[in-house]
């Protein structure tokens, strides 16, 4: 059966790894995924990510998750803007999570960047998920 927010069973799984306290998860390979995943990575959330190509033609991404102290370093991961229900932001309504502590990811002309690299670039788009 076809999946209908691959972004979102991207998520879940992460979320169940952090609370299952495992050290890696898996996830069909895609490039928003990747994106994702690389922004994720340069913010401090997850240790890695490599792409493995698991069977002829079915790539799987592998994500070291992250902890501090024995606990996930993501409290909250949800996401926002799904294909029922875009969920656009222009520059001056990029939302602040959890006080400016967390992170927005969005979708702009510029590629998958977090909020504060949008503020740079001054760039809105379509907000992918926050993370805390």
């Amino acid at each position: 059966m076809a999946m209908s927010d691959p972004l979102a069973d991207m998520l879940t799984r992460i979320r169940n790894g952090q609370m299952a306290r495992l050290l890696e998860v898996t996830s069909p390979a895609s490039k928003l995924r990747a994106n994702v995943l690389n922004v994720l990575k340069d913010e401090g959330y997850i240790r890695d990510f490599e792409q493995l190509e698991v069977e002829v033609g079915k790539p799987e991404l592998k994500i070291q998750l992250k902890y501090y102290d024995g606990k996930p370093v993501i409290k909250n991961i949800e996401r926002v803007s799904c294909p029922g229900r875009r969920v656009y932001s222009g520059i001056k309504e990029l939302p602040n999570v959890s006080s400016g502590l967390g992170i927005v990811i969005l979708s702009t002309p510029q590629g998958v960047i977090s909020d504060s690299r949008a503020r740079e670039l001054k760039v809105g788009g379509e907000i992918l998920c926050n993370v805390v």
